[in-house]
């Protein structure tokens, strides 16, 4: 099996892809994973970057997850917009789509309630999944403060930070590989 991920530091940092490949190791899954990314872009540098369209459109791949920018997160319009592109495309092909639900910076928690209410907005006008890695996020913060999913710049994840996140993507995709 094949995925793309398709997003900005939040998807790169600690290769989190790979901690994601690993789990699906772990779970009797072959899984080959690529990765574009560039830090502090949004779906927007990549539905206008052709690179993106060639490989959703030639990757072969079974899961595409889609990641935005999280801090600042911009206007919903804008991700609306690159979102209707690149769903464009993976609809040309057998992928199944899943967006990533980022997390919040420390300190700004009240803020996760939008940055879930957009993701699950474009899942629903897509028809497609949505990894709540935001809301585990703070899930698990409130039930493991001891666990510091932060890296030192308060934005980032830390290892452990990564591992909820390909945790998350891949209970998210599970029932359907």
């Amino acid at each position: 099996m094949r995925t793309l991920f398709i997003g900005n530091s939040h998807t790169y940092f600690n290769d989190m892809p790979m901690m994601f490949k690993d789990i699906c190791k772990e779970n009797g899954i072959d899984m080959q994973v690529t990765m574009l990314t560039k830090g502090g872009m949004g779906l927007d540098y990549h539905a206008d970057n052709e690179q993106t369209r060639f490989n959703i459109l030639y990757g072969d791949y079974d899961f595409i997850i889609l990641q935005h920018v999280a801090h600042p997160m911009g206007e919903f319009s804008v991700m609306e917009d690159a979102a209707d592109r690149i769903m464009e495309w993976i609809g040309q092909t057998k992928a199944k789509a899943c967006f990533y639900m980022t997390w919040t910076e420390e300190g700004n928690e009240e803020f996760q309630t939008e940055m879930s209410a957009r993701y699950r907005k474009l899942a629903e006008k897509y028809g497609c999944l949505v990894a709540p890695v935001g809301e585990r996020w703070w899930e698990h913060i409130h039930a493991h403060p001891e666990t510091d999913l932060y890296f030192e710049d308060r934005r980032h994840a830390s290892p452990a930070g990564s591992m909820l996140a390909a945790r998350t993507i891949f209970e998210t995709l599970k029932d359907i590989y």
